[in-house]
């Protein structure tokens, strides 16, 4: 008959026997994520993604000496309304400088009905358009009349510039992973998003325009005679560009 604590130790053996089992393979994933845990996307679309957000539109018009604007600012300014009538959301703010020198202060007004002018000529309605003013550092300097308007645009989602690791050779880790950096096409990304007319365009494409009724009715007119309804483009008012690229 054995002893009690002979009983005991026969009891314990597999409770050890289990816990260094699970403090083993506890140790193999510890160290699974420590190895791997550190990884960063490699995809720029996955770190430099463009997100749809809400963003500012600005434009500065400088007064000339006599208040008016000029030819270039004019068509910079229409612009500009046209793109707050299409896409603007909320109020057309003008904001006009304040503590100018005396001899900028008419042109300054004068420029500020001028655009008022200009954006009732283009169908901004008086109660969209609100004026303000901001005070100027130095009088002596070129102040503008400052323009904006908020509106959806694409944009990088993080800020370009933002270096986590070190290019030198300070982590032999990140100089043996052969992995791009994170800043890489951040830039190129951030240009693609600025040149987009309208984000939406990124979201889903546009559907199909109208068709051109003459059209399709001659072609199916000419179909049913045994006509060829392809347009014959010539080169010199000679050849046929097909048969000039088919010779080639």
């Amino acid at each position: 008959m054995s002893s009690p604590s002979h009983s005991r130790a026969s009891r314990l053996r597999p409770a050890v026997a289990v816990l260094l089992v699970a403090g083993l393979l506890g140790a193999c994933r510890a160290d699974r994520v420590a190895t791997t845990g550190s990884t960063y996307p490699i995809d720029v679309r996955t770190r430099h993604p463009i997100v749809l957000a809400d963003g500012e539109r600005t434009l500065d018009i400088f007064p000339t000496g006599i208040g008016h604007i000029d030819p270039r600012q004019r068509a910079d300014l229409e612009s500009f309304l046209t793109e707050y009538r299409r896409y603007g959301r909320g109020v057309l703010l003008v904001e006009m400088p304040r503590g100018v020198s005396p001899g900028l202060a008419g042109p300054v007004e004068r420029t500020g009905a001028a655009i008022r002018h200009l954006a009732a000529e283009m169908g901004v309605p008086a109660r969209g358009l609100q004026l303000t003013a901001y005070p100027i550092a130095n009088p002596t300097l070129a102040s503008p009349l400052r323009l904006s308007f908020q509106r959806m645009q694409a944009k990088v989602a993080d800020k370009c510039g933002l270096w986590p690791r070190d290019l030198g050779v300070s982590d032999v880790r990140a100089d043996w992973s052969n992995e791009p950096t994170w800043n890489l096409g951040c830039a190129t990304q951030a240009n693609f998003a600025s040149q987009v007319a309208d984000p939406i365009d990124l979201v889903r494409g546009r559907p199909e325009g109208r068709i051109d009724s003459v059209r399709r009715t001659q072609d199916i007119g000419q179909l049913r005679e045994g006509k060829d309804p392809s347009t014959q483009w010539r080169q010199d008012g000679q050849t046929n560009v097909s048969n000039s690229v088919k010779s080639n």
